[in-house]
């Protein structure tokens, strides 16, 4: 660092202050050091950093699978929004026990911790390091945990809403797991908003965020005539199963989905669903663990809006 230093003609403190990601640096400055590390061919050591710190720079991400479309979106926004702060990113799955995921990141010394939808249920009960600095994604913003999720209920009853004005009497809803915090809001906003409107709420059929669970979910929703599905997944399958009994998709059947996947465009029809923003809630999550790491303010559970994205499945 001296010798980086020296060559951009500057402190050492400063040369500090670059590596730190500081703001208080003039850009023109910033650029001068960074131009000189280039050159010398310097590079932070991370450990040694980590002793003067007592900062490792890196923060645990915590999930049960990185099967479902959320987690794996979410994983590529968490390392992006985490790369941003300079800070890496350790991914740690964590099975049946959150605690002892939580235990090895501890071990790996790692600054924080950001857990994952399903994994975010088991948070409550596992056993939490006193140390660890944790935020939680969708999950109830309750047990004093700082919590950030995307407006599912509120997404729902924008999609039920828009279904309802189609003219359909009501709205069946293809529900995701009895246990998750995500598809038991999506669940609440569409009944809440069928009550609302005076409408019959019929039973819910419920999946496992999978196509074919959508596909065979198909063959239980009867005389519908429209259906709200809580993933873009299950939603893939309902429209196979409604092709396949020679259905039309919007003309007999109206479907929405949720999530927004890159895909859903291209569906047959192509689907109207309720888009997630993963980059802003990755981001947002990231920004409360590494606030509350770096003592820079009192971090505050936070909704992210989603938005509905109209296609051809809802006429």
């Amino acid at each position: 660092m001296a010798t980086v230093a020296a060559a951009a003609g500057v402190s050492g403190q400063t040369v500090s202050r670059v590596v730190n990601g500081s703001p208080r640096v003039d850009p023109a400055t910033r650029e001068r050091v960074e131009r000189a590390m280039a050159e010398l061919g310097y590079r932070p050591h991370r450990a040694a950093r980590a002793l003067r710190t007592g900062r490792s720079h890196t923060i645990g991400l915590v999930v049960t699978t990185l099967a479902t479309v959320g987690n794996s979106r979410m994983l590529q926004a968490t390392a992006d929004a985490a790369a941003a702060r300079g800070y890496a990113l350790m991914l740690m799955t964590a099975g049946d026990s959150v605690g002892e995921a939580f235990a090895r990141l501890v071990e790996q010394e790692v600054d924080g911790a950001l857990v994952l939808n399903e994994a975010s249920a088991l948070v409550p009960a596992a056993e939490r390091p006193a140390d660890l600095r944790l935020v939680v994604v969708d999950a109830p913003a309750d047990h004093g945990l700082v919590v950030v999720h995307s407006d599912h209920a509120g997404g729902a009853a924008a999609a039920t809403g828009r279904l309802l004005a189609t003219g359909a009497a009501t709205v069946h809803h293809l529900a995701g797991p009895a246990d998750s915090f995500a598809a038991s809001e999506r669940e609440r906003g569409w009944r809440e908003t069928l009550l609302a409107a005076g409408a019959d709420v019929p039973p819910v059929v419920r999946g496992d965020w999978t196509a074919e669970a959508g596909y065979a979910a198909g063959q239980r929703l009867g005389d519908a005539a429209a259906v709200f599905c809580a993933n873009d997944q299950m939603a893939l399958g309902l429209l196979r199963a409604l092709a396949d009994s020679g259905l039309r998709v919007p003309d007999d059947v109206a479907v929405i989905g949720f999530d927004d996947v890159p895909e859903a465009a291209n569906f047959r029809p192509p689907l109207t669903t309720v888009r997630q923003d993963f980059e802003a809630l990755a981001h947002r999550a990231v920004a409360l663990l590494v606030a509350e790491i770096e003592g820079a303010a009192s971090p505050a559970s936070t909704v992210v809006p989603t938005t509905l994205i109209e296609r051809s499945s809802s006429r």
